[in-house]
């Protein structure tokens, strides 16, 4: 089964360039703790495996730099280098004040979850907090600032609804009897859901569905070789 790739002019958020945006997937769940960073850093691990310090591992063709004399690793398609670098935004929804955090100091802080998916192998992580209503100034601010990476994995369900990414993966997080509407609507546009237990509740058809073990880890190698190969169908990377 291949994702359909959203229409980036009809589902990108206003006020958001089209041409030279990465790769966007987005990760939201049924309520908080439902396992979001989990799979941030299980996507990241796999999307960046082999990037640092073996940079181009796995990739057929190769291009020496006349500079660095270093091997980069090429687009088949084109046959120019290709940016291999994941970036991470993590959401969270605040009351009054809207920022974008990018200090070092702030990002690493121990038992932070923008730490791990700097640890995971996020390339650079930006942390974005404002009320719902001020996404439409703080996002594509955001995003903008990693344009130059392949791709960016979002959390946040509101952050979803208003950047519609390429990618939308739902997490059904154990006891989700009941949902919010804003967790609805975001399970209604997810390309692929993962879940622990059997939901009490259809899921969408369109959706590839995965039963996973978020504490072991168990079933999420083959819900990440499924997005590998989207996106290497997509790209030709």
């Amino acid at each position: 089964m291949w994702i359909q790739r959203r229409g980036r002019a009809i589902r990108r958020g206003k006020g958001i360039s089209v041409d030279s945006q990465p790769f966007i997937i987005g990760i939201g769940g049924s309520h908080s703790g439902a396992g979001k960073t989990t799979v941030a850093e299980a996507l990241l691990k796999s999307l960046t495996q082999g990037v640092k310090g073996s940079r181009g591992q796995g990739v057929k063709k190769t291009k020496i730099n006349k500079t660095t004399h270093s091997l980069e690793p090429l687009n088949p398609r084109t046959l120019e280098p290709c940016n291999t670098s994941w970036g991470a935004i993590k959401y969270t929804k605040t009351a009054i004040y809207t920022s974008i955090v990018d200090d070092p100091e702030i990002l690493t802080q121990e038992g932070k979850d923008t730490q791990r998916l700097l640890n995971a192998g996020a390339e650079n992580v930006l942390w974005v907090q404002s009320p719902a209503e001020e996404l439409k100034e703080v996002l594509p601010l955001a995003v903008s600032r990693l344009s130059h990476l392949r791709g960016i994995i979002i959390e946040g369900n509101s952050a979803i609804e208003f950047l519609k990414p390429d990618i939308v993966i739902f997490i059904f997080g154990k006891g989700s009897e009941s949902l919010k509407k804003s967790a609805i609507k975001v399970m209604a546009m997810a390309d692929i859901i993962l879940f622990q237990e059997e939901p009490s509740i259809k899921l969408p058809e369109r959706a590839k569905k995965f039963k996973v073990s978020l504490s072991s880890k168990s079933g999420l190698d083959e819900c990440m070789n499924y997005i590998r190969a989207c996106l290497s169908t997509d790209r030709g990377y």
